[in-house]
């Protein structure tokens, strides 16, 4: 069974690629401004 991979090259997955990294950066930067930089604030204190 051929699979064919060319119904993957529209760029709606590069877009949907795109909303999702551009999700967890996002997340990410969201979680140390929210718990690992008042952690380390108050640890040092």
């Amino acid at each position: 069974m051929a699979v064919d991979l060319s119904e993957f090259e529209h760029p709606s997955w590069l877009t949907a690629a795109g909303t999702g990294i551009g999700y967890v950066t996002i997340l990410g930067l969201l979680t140390l401004l929210m718990f690992v930089v008042p952690w380390l604030v108050f640890s040092a204190l």
